[in-house]
Formats: C-alpha cells, sequence, structure tokens
C-alpha cells in the first residue's frame, strides 16, 4: 500500500507541508497519489537512526546480511503486479521493461547475499608477528575491510529499481554492512515507496536493526542537500546528471568532513568503426545502431551518442543507411515531460552549432513526451574545435563524427571527456593495424565493446561501469557488479591484538572457513602458532 509517506526507519512520518504527485508520461497526466516532501526534522532523524543502527548493523555477521538482501529480494517479488502497474505509470516504459529490471534488482540482491554469506570479499590478510626478526622485531598485523557509516543514496529517473531505493548502491552498501538512507527521484516515487516497503518488512523479519534503512520523499534538490551535509552521513551514490553529480561531489568537498560522493554522470559512449569493418557490413551496422541509439528512448547512461569513422565512400554509405534505418523506428515515450524538454533542449544545441548537418530527424507528428529521433554529422576539425558538440544529449540521439585520417580520429579520442565505455566495431584483423586507437580509447573509457553495442550492462564480477570524469567521480569502482561493494568499506588493520578480541575473519582458527592472505599466501587454513 503506497502511504506517500516517509520511511523512517520501520515508521512512516509525514510532518511537512510540501507536497507533489508522480506524472504518466505515456497519458500525459498525473497520478493520484500526493506525497508529502521530508522536513529537515524527519531528515535528521532518520540520519541519526541510521547513525545508531550502524552501531550494530556494521557487525552482523555475512550470514544474516545474506539472509536479509535475500529477504528484501522475497518482498520484491511478492509485490507482483502492484509494483509493475506502478513502475509503468510513473515512467511510461513497457511492462517487459519493467519485468526485466525487477529480475535485474532482485538478480543484484542476491548476488550480494551469497558474496557475504561467503565472506572471502573481506580481504583479510594477515602479517604474523616476527619477534627474534633483527634488527628489529616485527608485529602482528591484521587487515580486513570495515564498512564506512550511514549512506545516503540518490534514485535515478532512468532505472526507478535497479538504480535506485533497492538497486545497485543500495544493495551493495546494505551488504558492506552501512545503513543506507534513500533520497526517493520524485518522478517514480510510487515506485520507490513499494519497494522501501518492502525493504523495511524483510528488515524486520530478519531481525535488522531499525534505520538500517530510510526512504525519504523529495520534489526538488533541498532534501538531497541536507542529507550530503548531515555529519552523520558517510559517503553518497548517485546516478543522474553531471550538473547534479558535480553538485553534490562539490558539496561534500566543502563539508568539516569531507565524505566520497560514487556518482555515475554524463556519458557519449564513443563508437569507433574502422575502414574495413564500414566497407564491408555498413549497412548491418548502421541497422544494429539505430535500434541501440532508440533502444528505450535512448534514455540509458551507455547510449551511443557519438560514432567516429575515416572519411570514405563507406562512411557516407553508413550515414544514410542510418537515416533510413532510424527514420523507421516508431518514437516511443520518454520518462517525463521535463526529460523530453531536456532531450529538445539539448538537441536543438547541437543542431544550431556552425558546420552541423542533420541527416535524419523524425519530424512526423507524435504524441506528447514521445521522442522524435535524430542523426547529425560533423567533420573532426569540428568537433575538435567545439566543446558544445561533446554534450550529452539523453534521449534517441547520435552524432557522426567524419575524421580526416587515422591520426585525426585519435586526437578525437585523447580529447574526449571521460566514458563510461568505447566501443570498436572492425573486420578480421583490422584491428591489429589501429592499435593506437585502441590505446587512447581505453584511456578515456572504463569498458570497451568490441564489434556490439554498449546498450546493456551485464550484472557479473567483471564488469566494470565507471570511467574516469565526468562518466564517474572515481574511476577505480565500479557502479554494478559485486565489486561495487568497495565503495563502501575502507581498509582497518587491527596490531598484535588478542585472537579472542579478533574479527571472525581474523582469528587464527579462520572459523568462518574463508580464503585469507597469511604472510603473502591465500589459504583457508588454521594459523597455528
Amino acid at each position: 500500500m503506497i502511504t506517500g509517506k516517509n520511511y523512517i526507519g520501520n515508521q512512516v512520518s509525514a510532518k511537512g507541508n510540501k507536497t507533489f504527485k508522480t506524472f504518466n508520461p505515456e497519458l500525459d497526466q498525473e497520478n493520484d497519489t500526493v506525497f508529502v516532501e521530508a522536513t529537515p526534522d524527519e531528515i535528521d532523524e532518520a540520519v541519526s537512526l541510521a547513525y545508531i543502527a550502524f552501531k550494530e548493523y556494521s557487525k552482523i555477521s555475512g550470514a544474516k546480511k545474506a539472509a536479509f538482501l535475500n529477504a528484501i529480494a522475497d518482498e520484491i517479488l511478492a509485490l507482483d503486479q502492484e509494483l509493475i502497474n506502478m513502475y509503468c505509470s510513473e515512467t511510461g516504459l513497457p511492462e517487459a521493461r519493467a519485468l526485466g529490471e525487477r529480475g535485474r534488482t532482485v538478480g543484484q540482491l542476491r548476488s550480494f547475499a551469497n558474496l557475504v554469506a561467503e565472506g572471502s570479499w573481506l580481504e583479510a590478510t594477515i602479517d604474523l608477528a616476527q619477534p627474534k626478526r633483527e634488527p628489529l622485531p616485527k608485529s602482528d598485523i591484521r587487515k580486513m575491510l570495515i564498512p564506512l557509516g550511514p549512506v545516503v543514496v540518490f534514485g535515478a529517473s532512468n532505472f526507478p529499481l535497479a538504480y535506485s531505493t533497492a538497486g545497485g548502491d543500495s544493495a551493495a552498501a546494505l551488504a558492506a554492512g552501512c545503513p543506507v538512507i534513500v533520497k526517493s527521484h520524485p518522478m517514480h516515487a510510487g515506485t520507490g515507496s513499494l519497494v522501501a516497503l518492502a525493504i523495511v518488512k524483510a528488515a524486520q523479519k530478519t531481525g535488522m536493526p531499525n534505520g538500517v534503512f530510510s526512504n525519504l520523499n523529495s520534489s526538488g534538490i533541498e532534501v538531497g542537500q541536507q542529507l550530503v551535509s548531515h555529519q552523520k552521513v558517510k559517503a553518497v551514490g548517485f546516478t543522474g546528471s553531471i550538473k547534479g553529480g558535480r553538485a553534490l561531489y562539490d558539496l561534500a568537498a566543502k563539508r568539516e568532513e569531507p565524505i566520497p560522493v560514487f556518482a555515475e554522470m554524463g556519458s557519449i559512449n564513443p563508437v569507433v568503426i574502422l575502414p574495413n569493418a564500414l566497407k564491408n557490413r555498413h549497412q548491418e551496422i548502421a541497422k544494429t545502431y539505430a535500434n541501440s541509439i532508440t533502444l528505450g528512448t535512448g534514455q540509458f547512461c551507455t547510449n551511443p551518442g557519438l560514432l567516429l569513422g575515416i572519411k570514405s565512400d563507406a562512411l557516407t554509405s553508413f550515414i544514410e543507411n542510418l537515416s533510413e534505418e532510424i527514420l523507421k523506428i516508431q518514437p516511443t515515450c520518454m520518462l517525463h515531460p521535463n526529460i523530453k524538454n531536456g532531450y529538445e533542449v539539448n538537441k536543438s544545441k547541437i543542431i544550431s552549432q556552425k558546420n552541423v548537418s542533420i541527416v535524419a530527424n523524425y519530424d512526423s507528428e507524435v504524441s506528447d513526451n514521445f521522442a522524435q529521433q535524430a542523426i547529425v554529422s560533423v567533420d573532426g576539425a569540428t568537433f575538435l574545435e567545439n566543446p558544445t558538440l561533446h554534450l550529452e544529449v539523453f534521449g534517441p540521439f547520435s552524432m557522426v563524427v567524419q575524421c580526416e585520417n587515422e591520426a585525426e580520429l585519435e586526437n578525437v579520442i585523447a580529447h574526449l571527456e571521460g566514458q563510461l565505455t568505447g566501443t570498436i566495431i572492425a573486420a578480421d584483423q583490422e584491428i591489429e593495424d589501429y592499435q593506437n586507437i585502441i590505446s587512447a580509447l581505453q584511456n578515456r573509457v572504463g569498458r570497451i565493446i568490441f564489434n556490439g553495442v554498449p546498450t546493456g550492462v551485464e550484472v557479473c564480477e567483471s564488469m566494470v561501469h565507471g570511467g574516469p570524469y565526468p562518466a564517474s567521480t572515481d574511476s577505480r569502482f565500479t557502479a554494478v557488479g559485486v565489486n561495487s561493494i568497495k565503495r563502501w568499506v575502507r581498509p582497518f588493520s587491527y596490531q598484535d591484538w588478542p585472537n579472542e578480541l579478533l574479527p571472525k575473519e581474523l582469528q587464527n582458527e579462520n572459523p568462518l572457513g574463508i580464503i585469507r592472505k597469511v604472510d603473502g599466501i591465500s589459504t583457508t587454513e588454521k594459523i597455528y602458532l
């Protein structure tokens, strides 16, 4: 049941007088439920409760945290069609997308549950004492990862489930032992409220401390600013625009005690199409990329917004084919009128730039909040000279950059801002001749795709979903997969500590049976002194 209230631990609260509703972009009308924005007092209550809960939750065993995470997954599934209907009514996305994203969300929770139940992720490392070492004795030093503290997670506009209330950031932080306060996204507050209730139920069923999770409504930026500024918050997770992520990053850095902000922000995901690939299969590539550019109305952080090639007859043919293919695709609904407006503004900004050619622009009439796809083209020199052309256009839009030669192509790549992904489309053996291009691309992205499309992010241990700024604020970490847990922990050492007082992960007996590194050797064996 959706109350429109805030969840502060296991209690609902609605002390404020600022309210809002979500919007159905497909029907172009507001949804019924009235949501009450969190007040400063409610924000402080939620964070203070999380701070208290951290004292207990940070010490809860991996097995108990795993039970909690699996219970969240079960409760989300138990919401069944109610959740799917709410998701669709707040996004304009089809039911198939809702089901797929729910599956991904549940899968993420279960993968973290498996990780923490086993325990080796804590990287327990032991260097045994050497009291007789000359010229100085060596102390017994043992290290493991420990949680940071209460984490604030900002829901993402384009993934109401997988990157929001119980999404990757929240799942990873809870797995790490950090209580979570979610700043719910105003565009899908109803979806967030249902998932929040699922988490609260799971916490109660598995005996988690009150305050391990809270969900706060917000219609603007004020609630988020107050959360990031709160002295008891120790880290922040954000998925969204460069402007929003950078504002939070700067705010956190100015605190008396600065805290990390792990923000995944803008990306235009360059695709390099090498000459022989273009010559041999420009039609096939054009059709594939027309579908990728318009997938989900272009509202993915991995949308291919930049296509790079070297001038040739084959590149000209590719542009013509891409234009034909993308205009065959029926426009679809965007997530919200504000997102549709942002798309139109940024598209117009690019199109109005000097030496930009429109090669495809869907101009037939469409319903309100549906996006008309477009493709533009520029030469390499123009792209290098005009930073505005590097702007992310969030929607079904892409730009083809026609470079004079390989040197200019490498220069274009080298001058790109940091990106989540890069893609190389190449013929057999062709990649051997373009190693400088590969190296240049590797320096600007977090993941390189070979002969594929960037849209679609597999949730697995090897995935890197991050990259140099502004793709993310810290390119050393991923926002997807179980390794994303490492954002919410820090290394901590115990020196000359009595064995019986050490965490189980570091005790001589290795009661958890986890893999540990002892004097440089990975082992599950006990330590006999």
